[in-house]
């Protein structure tokens, strides 16, 4: 199966992302020297690339683990590292220990973003660097993120997003410089597949990360599991979901994901769509 992903980039629109790549390169190479977050997903491995590119050895990514980030996303970002040769460490973060982050309301990320942040600042000032960055873009602003407010609490430079670079720029981008991760699906941490105000548990995290590696052995790539108790609700990209509506396929994802440790399994017919556990904040605030 191919790649999902497709860039539609309008006439005249790879020279602008150009030009806005150039500028980008031209700021970063002001800096001293930065730490950029990197999770392994298009944007943050684009801006990795380019801190590189513009800094060399002063640039140095940092991806965080913990509980919430699966095996899968780390053997992505070892995946780029060896294609790119990049500056890198991976941290130990610890927002689980926080009874807030654990509650898992509206505001989750934010309490995520502050712990890491909160450790890069740290590494900056033990090591000089002069600055941290992650990979928000042009894109992003228009969605519900706590985590921005975190990273404007910290200082956080937002280099893809002060060179209004959107989503498919970023994906030609990095396209054009070779990295694996350029058509890479939209990703998230574990916790976002736990419905607001069902708690955070290492066991809820590891049942997700099971039933989603079933599903990525069966094949599909872009796709939630969505937990609710004991259910799984599967979400898959609209143009996967008819292999997945085939009657064996549907037997197949039933058998795979009860094997990992779900009692129900149900298929959402209206498919993947990113965020979608915020469509419950939004009726509640219509009703409020």
């Amino acid at each position: 199966m191919g790649s999902l992903v497709k860039i539609r980039m309008g006439e005249g629109a790879e020279g602008l992302a150009e030009e806005k790549e150039r500028a980008l390169l031209e700021r970063l190479g002001e800096l001293r020297s930065v730490i950029v977050a990197l999770s392994g997903g298009t944007d943050s491995a684009y801006l990795a690339w380019a801190a590189h590119r513009a800094l060399g050895e002063k640039a140095l990514s940092v991806t965080a683990l913990s509980e919430s980030y699966s095996d899968y996303d780390r053997e992505q970002v070892e995946i780029f590292l060896k294609a790119t040769g990049v500056c890198h460490e991976f941290v130990a973060t610890h927002e689980m220990e926080n009874p807030a982050y654990r509650a898992n309301a509206a505001d989750r990320c934010y309490y995520c973003k502050d712990e890491l942040f909160n450790v890069l600042d740290e590494m900056a000032k033990e090591r000089g660097f002069a600055a941290v960055a992650y990979g928000v873009n042009a894109d992003d602003t228009s969605d519900f993120r706590p985590g921005h407010r975190a990273a404007a609490e910290h200082s956080v430079l937002t280099p893809l997003l002060e060179a209004d670079l959107h989503k498919e720029e970023i994906r030609f981008l990095a396209k054009r410089a070779g990295l694996p991760c350029w058509d890479r699906p939209a990703s998230a941490c574990l916790s976002s597949r736990l419905p607001y105000g069902t708690e955070v548990t290492p066991e809820r995290l590891s049942l997700v990360e099971r039933g989603e590696a079933a599903l990525r052995g069966l094949g599909f790539k872009q796709f939630r599991v969505r937990l609710h108790d004991k259910l799984a609700r599967v979400e898959i990209a609209q143009d996967e979901l008819p292999r997945a509506l085939e009657s064996a396929m549907a037997g197949s994802i039933a058998q795979a994901l009860r094997a990992a440790g779900f009692a129900y399994v149900a298929l959402d017919l209206e498919g993947y769509r990113q965020g979608s556990l915020n469509e419950t904040l939004a009726k509640r605030a219509g009703t409020s």
